[in-house]
């Protein structure tokens, strides 16, 4: 009996997925467990994987984005005539599109989670390179050794084994015979402009689309705050001295964090409209820049660890995002959300609400400038801090007390130790 594959959710803000490329052709063998095609979701280049023994008799859609729960193929027996059951299970794809309430309401996903790319890659060769990059070397003879990755941490792509064989990549809108839809907002360039548009990726889509609902869905206002680092830079080089793990400005933050939403309940909540939810766990957010876009891993109960522990998670979670290895797990459960532009030399900015904390603290760099001390005019070294507040949970009062209590921390770090 014919199997009909479709878009599986693979994380839980997708609604969409992009099909990079098929591993398999119309007509090869498959069995359970072969990787079938490259998907690309909001949060990571994923594999789909086939559940299904047989032959893949049909591919519904080539290169492109596929809603969840769409139609992707069809597995059965060779020969077996399957366009009865892709018919049916269309048109109940349709009736379900058309009555659902949101696209995340969707439960009819036939496959569960796949893997997310690489992790097999690694194991059987060193040359870091997309499975649809290997079958395409492999087809046109191109040796992966020769060729310079240029994506996620040097990772071989589509686009390298293209370049490499001397096949241009050519875009869906250059070879469509049918010209694309106007967008809703046409901005013509001036004549003789120089320009490329570039598709948006799945990643950049839904976080247009969450920052969107959250900066014009939740009412936003602002606090900030100087703190005086001093005696933090202090601290932390004692401990850096006595330790083999070298704590960051940045896993004091999420420390001294920690300790003040466990006094602030307020800030560590959530809007949920006919209810606030105050969250009896302590699990901070961490944005992290990566290519195309942000992701943010999570520090689970971060209250009840050491900051040793801290950085050892922060590092890994970031090199995890950085090749874009996260699982939706470690991206999903934040009641409290840290962006630090600090690195950057970023004195002080604000910061778009991840929902569904009630709050995010945006944390600019440490700057040396004239301090009154004791009534004294000295040199201090301060850090900005930046509140971004949820108004339907979070009042002003609320929030100041919150940064005042954050300040204690972070220019009396010994406070963390109690």
């Amino acid at each position: 009996m014919a199997e009909v594959i479709r878009m599986p959710r693979m994380s839980d803000t997708m609604e969409e997925g992009n099909i990079v490329g098929w591993l398999k052709q119309v007509g090869d063998e498959v069995e359970p467990g072969d990787v079938l095609a490259e998907v690309e979701t909001d949060k990571a280049t994923m594999e789909l994987e086939s559940f299904h023994e047989g032959v893949l008799l049909h591919i519904g859609v080539e290169e492109g984005s596929v809603p969840v729960n769409a139609v992707l193929a069809v597995i059965g027996e060779k020969g077996e005539d399957y366009k009865s059951a892709l018919e049916g299970a269309e048109s109940a794809a349709t009736e379900n599109s058309s009555t659902a309430e949101k696209p995340s309401e969707v439960t009819t996903i036939v496959e569960p989670e796949p893997v997310a790319s690489n992790t097999q890659v690694a194991s059987t060769d060193r040359v870091k390179a997309s499975p649809l990059a290997r079958k395409m070397a492999a087809d046109a003879g191109v040796d992966l050794n020769s060729i310079s990755g240029s994506g996620d941490q040097g990772r071989i792509v589509k686009r390298d084994v293209e370049a490499a064989a001397g096949t241009p990549s050519v875009s869906p809108s250059q070879t469509s015979s049918s010209p694309s839809p106007a967008p809703s907002k046409v901005h013509a360039p001036a004549e003789g402009a120089s320009f490329e548009d570039v598709p948006t990726s799945q990643m950049r889509k839904v976080i247009a689309r969450r920052l969107a609902e959250s900066k014009f869905g939740a009412p936003h206002f602002y606090l900030g705050i100087e703190v005086e680092m001093t005696g933090a830079i202090a601290y932390r080089k004692k401990l850096n001295e006595l330790s083999d793990v070298k704590i960051s400005f940045n896993d004091l933050v999420v420390k001294s964090c920690a300790h003040a939403l466990r006094k602030h309940p307020a800030i560590n909540s959530s809007w949920l409209g006919e209810s606030i939810r105050y969250n009896h766990d302590v699990n901070i957010g961490v944005a992290v820049a990566v290519e195309d876009g942000l992701l943010v891993p999570v520090i689970r109960h971060a209250d009840r660890k050491g900051m040793g522990e801290i950085n050892q998670e922060v590092r890994e979670l970031v090199g995890l995002a950085k090749e874009r290895k996260l699982q939706p797990q470690q991206m999903s459960g934040n009641t409290f959300t840290i962006s630090n532009l600090g690195m950057f030399d970023i004195t002080e900015f604000t910061a778009i609400i991840n929902p569904p904390d009630a709050c995010i603290l945006a944390v600019g760099s440490i700057k040396q400038q004239p301090i009154v001390k004791d009534g004294e005019l000295a040199v201090g070294n301060v850090m900005k801090l930046t509140l971004s507040c949820d108004h339907r949970v979070v009042d002003g009062a609320s929030g100041a007390k919150f940064l005042a209590t954050l300040k204690t921390m972070l220019e009396n770090p010994l406070n963390i130790l109690i």
